[in-house]
């Protein structure tokens, strides 16, 4: 397998972020992401939408710190494959695993290599925690949108047909608010899922064929 293709993360990341930007200029260019923007009294969309925005940053910087890890190492796995001398990575968590693999005094590694899963995913949890977030603060828009909605109910006193017109209005604001907040809070967050989806799966693929490695050609030997 090709390390320069096969670890090329970042690529996808770009592509990936490519085509959201793009929706969202087809969005902006119709005018919907105004409109929804300018129809939500609660503010709670500006909210939603600065969070995307600071996670998806995250999710590319983490990216790029995964497709350095993984390159390193299938440029390691292409020199163990080919049965010459290797080069050890000294960098990054994988730099950290094989100098601990170097220093553990018995040959199992299954410590070390649980150790390595668990902080190389833990470096996501932030981004799964914040689509959650997103997705509650659509739901909190909702709340508030219906509690806006019926706040001029509450206030009328006395049937008037010339109060109406201005009921109505204040009641569609409110409804205004409680469908684009909760819009902006699933899109967000269903998009936010997709992308650290794809960091937990190539992190996966990581972590499994450094296990097969480490069991392959450093069983008996750590790597120097």
């Amino acid at each position: 397998m090709n390390p320069l293709t096969d670890s090329n993360l970042i690529l996808r990341a770009l592509i990936i972020l490519g085509l959201i930007a793009f929706g969202f200029f087809v969005v902006a260019q119709k005018g919907l992401l105004t409109l929804a923007l300018t129809s939500d009294r609660s503010y709670i969309s500006y909210v939603i939408f600065v969070i995307y925005l600071i996670a998806t940053l995250h999710w590319l910087w983490l990216a790029r710190g995964l497709s350095i890890e993984r390159r390193h190492f299938y440029g390691l796995e292409s020199q163990f494959e080919q049965g010459g001398p290797h080069t050890p990575v000294q960098i990054g968590l994988l730099g950290r695993f094989f100098g601990n693999l170097n220093a553990k005094k018995d040959n199992d590694p299954a410590a070390l290599l649980s150790a390595f899963n668990d902080e190389l995913l833990n470096r996501h949890a932030l981004g799964h925690f914040l689509s959650d977030v997103l997705l509650k603060l659509g739901l909190l828009g909702t709340i508030v949108g219906f509690i806006l909605m019926l706040l001029p109910v509450g206030e009328l006193k006395e049937f008037d047909p010339s109060l109406m017109q201005r009921l109505l209005s204040s009641m569609s604001g409110g409804m205004a608010v409680a469908l684009y907040t909760t819009l902006a809070g699933l899109v967000t967050s269903t998009l936010l899922k997709v992308q650290y989806h794809v960091l937990d799966t190539s992190a996966v693929q990581l972590c499994n064929r450094l296990a097969v490695l480490t069991d392959l050609y450093l069983g008996d030997h750590a790597a120097d």
